[in-house]
């Protein structure tokens, strides 16, 4: 008889690397967002925490521009990390791996008005439509008048 799969919860709680494994990225996903928070405007964006070892901080940006941008702000937040986060943070090492850029989330750009230009071929494609979807093609063609006057 087979074993039933185990809980992935029960496996990160046994012993060996996997908790560990787990804690780090606990830790790097907290890191993450306290760096984000603490780099407000466009440059938060464009970094991710990458890695802590030896007590040393990664951070990865998109590119040598905004490397140079975290460079510029790296005292302050070495100064707030040791304050409020990682007492034993010695340095703040700054990565470009413009590979970054591929993983962002590309918000999708919101497109819910009409021109006039398409309302007019909406009209006139439901001057020739009968029924229910001519009615539903002319108010939506009426639309691109209500998006125009607010």
């Amino acid at each position: 008889m087979k074993k039933p799969p185990q809980d992935l919860s029960q496996l990160i709680r046994q012993a060996g690397p996997i908790p560990q494994i787990a804690e780090k990225a606990e830790l790097l996903r907290h890191l993450d967002q306290y760096v984000k928070q603490t780099m407000q405007g466009p440059v938060s964006e464009q970094l991710k925490v990458a890695n802590l070892r030896q007590s040393t901080l990664v951070i990865e940006t998109t590119s040598a521009a905004w490397a140079a941008r975290v460079n510029f702000q790296k005292a302050m937040l070495l100064q707030q990390l040791r304050a409020e986060t990682l007492p034993m943070l010695t340095a703040i090492e700054v990565k470009v791996n413009p590979q970054l850029a591929m993983y962002e989330a590309k918000r999708p750009i919101a497109s819910n008005t009409i021109t006039p230009e398409a309302a007019s071929h909406i009209e006139a494609l439901a001057e020739h439509v009968d029924g229910d979807l001519g009615q539903k093609l002319k108010r939506l063609a009426s639309l691109a008048s209500r998006n125009r006057q607010s």
